[in-house]
């Protein structure tokens, strides 16, 4: 598939541009009905997103530069050229938690309740982002002889971003469901993100040929399970 959708004035309009954008404004409509449910006003959200979307993606960028330096080390404008790809999701998510704790102080909102808000659209714009690994053929799995395998360089691979898409759209389900649910304390519903995506991409990890490494660890797996591990206790100390 070619991952040019079509040109604006000779402009390359690419598939995986539009996936993101997809997942923005979509993402944006439903956290502003989620705010509601939280007490949330629709101005302090949108206010954070202005801060956190750009932010968000500069730390997704860092994040994986960081981490593949040796692909940028001898020519650091590369490092800028955001349209061959290169984003991380942990970067974003670094940098939309910072972006948000300092946001929240600065308004004297709750944290907790305004994360809870976005979880269900951050999860939801994953299962769409990654859509566009799809149409750039990257980030799938190794061989496998299994009949939903895709073909990629003429080898037919574990489709990686179809098994964290799924996971991702049933995690939203979850999420959506799970907000509705009047016992819950602040924070449950983005903690419940963070250790479902983080259980899946752990696993989703071991099967992918292109992971970012810090020597011979999947820096992504590590990431996951010290992820699962304080959210889970942060949980745990907040049902008490």
């Amino acid at each position: 598939m070619n991952p040019v959708a079509f040109e604006i004035f000779g402009l390359p309009i690419r598939w995986y541009g539009i996936f993101i954008a997809s997942a923005v404004f979509l993402g944006t409509i439903i956290a502003l009905k989620q705010a509601k449910l939280n007490n949330i006003e629709e101005n302090d959200l949108l206010d954070l997103l202005l801060y956190a979307i750009p932010v968000s993606i500069i730390g997704a960028r860092a994040y994986y530069v960081i981490f593949s330096w040796d692909l940028y080390r001898d020519d650091l404008i590369q490092v800028l050229n955001f349209r061959n790809g290169g984003l991380a999701i942990h970067g974003v998510l670094i940098g939309a938690i910072v972006t948000t704790i300092i946001f929240t102080k600065k308004r004297n909102i709750s944290f907790w309740k305004l994360v809870d808000t976005a979880a269900p659209s951050l999860v939801l714009g994953q299962a769409i982002g990654r859509w566009g690994n799809f149409v750039n053929q990257e980030a799938h799995g190794g061989p496998t002889d299994l009949p939903w395998g895709i073909i990629v360089d003429g080898v037919k691979v574990h489709p990686t971003f179809l098994y964290e898409s799924l996971w991702n759209f049933g995690v939203f389900i979850f999420l959506m469901w799970y907000s509705r649910n009047k016992k819950h304390v602040d924070g449950a519903v983005f903690l419940w993100y963070l250790i479902l995506y983080s259980f899946i991409r752990f696993f989703i990890e071991h099967l992918r040929t292109d992971s970012l490494m810090w020597g011979s660890v999947k820096v992504a797996q590590l990431i996951s399970v010290i992820i699962i591990i304080v959210s889970s206790y942060m949980l745990y100390k907040k049902k008490k």
